[in-house]
Parts: C-alpha cells; structure tokens; sequence
C-alpha cells in the first residue's frame, strides 16, 4: 500500500511504485521488452525475479525506487509492503472501479429479458453503499437505442405531420392518416406474444420502418376520398368509393411486403436470429393495421372531415372583418354609367370595338366604325 505523504515528498509518482513492483515481479508491457531476433521471428526478452524471491519480503521491500532528484530509494520507505489478494487489473468506468459481470444470452432470450431479471435478483437490490449497477455492451447499446426511441419516433411523426398539413392543406386530415399507426402496435403486439419473442433492439427498427409503410396505405385511401370530394362528390359516397377502389392496391403491397419479410422472420441464413423479430414484428404490424385501416379509417376520416367544416365555419365567422358603422356598400358608389351617355358624344373606334357585338336601341342595327 503506497504511502503517498512520503512518496510526495520525494517526487515519486503512485506509477513509479507500480511500475517498480510490476517489472520486478512480473517483468514489463510487452511493448518495453526487448526482443531476441530468432530468423524471423522476435522473442520478447523478460527480467523478473524468481518465484522464491517473490515470497520473501525482505527481497520486495529492497526493491530501489528512483526519485525526481535522480536518485532512489527502498521500496518500504514509500509503501507498506505485506501479502494480499487483489485483482490483477483494476478497469474504470467513467472514472468509477468497474467488476464486469458477464454471460451469454441462452438460444431463444434476449438481452432485455437477462437485464430485467438480474435488476430483480435479491443480490443486486442488496447492494452495499457505493456500489451500483451499470449495464456495458449490448445490454448499454440496447439501453441507449430504447431511450432515443421516443424521441426518434416523436421526430419522425412531426415530420410527417408537417408534411401533410402542407399537401393537404388541412390539419384534420393529417391527423386522420397518423391514426394507423397505433393500429400497427397493436399488431406487432400480437406477433411477438404469438411467437414467444421478447421486445429487442431489431424489434424497435421494425416499428420504425413500420411508420413509413402504414402512412402510405392511409394516405392512398385518404386522398382518393378526397380528390372524389373535389369532383362533387358527397362526403359518405366518396369514403366508400375510396375503400372501394383503393383497396386493392393496399392489399397487394401489403401482402407484397409481407412475402418479402417472411424468409427473414423465418430466420434463414447468416444472422437469420438477429434479423427474425424485426421482420415477424413488421409482418404483423402490417397484417393488422391493414385490416383496421380499412374499417376504422374511413369512419375516422368522416368524422374528422364533418370537425373541420364545423371549425371552418366557426372561424369563418369569428375571423371575416366587420364593416364600418354608416359605410355605405362598395357598389352604391361605383354606379355604372348608363349606356345611353356614352353614344352623347358621337361613335368613336374605341367605343365601337368595345360594343361592336350590340345593337342599337332605336332601329335593332349594330353599330359601325365612326367616318374618319
């Protein structure tokens, strides 16, 4: 145990007395030691003293360390020496002593199901003071990865809605095509309850690839009905032709992309275990927000088209600028001249261009160009 008052004194830093003790035992890095050249291969050189020698104390406590003055000193003037046990290396963590705790995950558990039951075990809710629980690795990646979920997803949503109050000019409509996407949970869901999978980091990619596909079905249906609205079409005919026609595109990708998924959730090939959950949780997210879209959307859409006509008109009314008390209407004072005064002055080109295609109010003849 290195006295740090005295070795302070001297200029002795705590690394010399460890480097001291290291080389004397154990010898130096590998990267100090010199090397024998053999052909061409290179054999690392170590000086250590012998394993007798290590056990007396006498021989440890004589070890000579240099001072900051150029000379040295006995190793026990500047530390205690005694045996011991204590680990070989000591790891940090955020300037924190670290002891790893590791293992690997059995076939068929994720990281989140190890952490969650290691966070539950009586030894770890035990813990003395100063000593706490730090998830490295995977389990840290995985961590991080479902911590910037949220804000990920919140993002992503923004972006979208943004982008479809611009297109379709309405805040309603976009609100009625960003209500598939908590259908698709409800699927995805359901496809890992069916197949025993546990909620991973492939699992989070997949519902985030999830936002873009179950948008594009919505916005397909929505944009018929409303294309069919701008054409005369009433309300509740449009929603239903919409559903009617747009259907079968929306079933074909659908089943399209779950075809495409499917040898991946049936985890073939190289890594097939780390790339199943994504795709069986795409799968079923596509499956059920499909079929919901399709009965809960256009309901949806007819209500929150009747909400934003409702607001329309309310603001309509509240907004429109009220006119002046006593100002008299815009056209009682712009009277249009009668026709009658302007033939007082006799035919002109101009007069005769602009009512050429008018008869005359005495004999029912049309008017002539005036004789230069």
């Amino acid at each position: 145990m290195p006295r740090l008052d005295e070795a302070a004194d001297l200029g002795i830093a705590p690394e010399a007395i460890s480097q001291t003790v290291r080389v004397a035992t154990i010898g130096d890095a590998d990267a100090n030691l010199a090397k024998f050249n053999i052909g061409t291969r290179q054999i690392p050189i170590r000086v250590q003293i012998s394993e007798t020698a290590r056990q007396d104390l006498g021989t440890v406590q004589s070890l000579r360390v240099q001072t900051a003055k150029g000379g040295t000193v006995p190793l026990d003037a500047i530390a205690a020496i005694g045996f011991g046990q204590g680990p070989s290396t000591i790891d940090r963590y955020d300037r924190e002593r670290l002891a790893k705790v590791g293992t690997s995950m059995a076939p068929g558990h994720e990281i989140g199901e190890g952490s969650a039951w290691i966070a539950q075990s009586e030894t770890v809710k035990t813990l003395p003071p100063g000593v706490r629980l730090q998830a490295v690795g995977d389990a840290e990646i995985q961590g991080e990865v479902f911590a910037g979920f949220a804000s990920a997803m919140g993002a992503g949503i923004m972006m979208v809605l943004v982008v479809l109050i611009l297109l379709f000019g309405s805040v309603f409509l976009p609100i009625t095509i960003l209500a598939a996407l908590p259908l698709s949970i409800g699927g995805v869901v359901g496809a890992l309850w069916l197949t025993q999978n546990a909620v991973s980091m492939p699992v989070v990619i997949g519902i985030l690839m999830l936002m873009g596909i179950v948008t594009k079905n919505t916005i397909m249906l929505v944009d018929f009905a409303v294309e069919q609205e701008r054409h005369g079409m009433r309300q509740r005919d449009a929603i239903i032709d919409a559903g009617r026609k747009r259907a079968r595109p929306i079933i074909m990708t659908t089943i399209a992309m779950a075809a495409g998924m499917m040898p991946a959730a049936m985890a073939t090939g190289e890594g097939g275990e780390f790339r199943a959950p994504m795709a069986i949780a795409v799968i079923g997210g596509l499956l059920v927000s499909t079929v919901l879209s399709l009965i809960f959307i256009p309901s949806l859409y007819t209500l929150m088209d009747d909400l934003s006509g409702l607001t329309g008109r309310i603001f309509g009314r509240l907004l429109k600028p009220n006119r002046a008390d006593g100002e008299a209407p815009a056209h009682a004072h712009h009277a249009a001249p009668p026709l009658a005064a302007e033939f007082e002055a006799g035919p002109t080109w101009k007069r005769v261009t602009e009512f050429g295609g008018q008869k005359d109010a005495g004999g029912g003849g049309t008017l002539q160009p005036a004789a230069e």
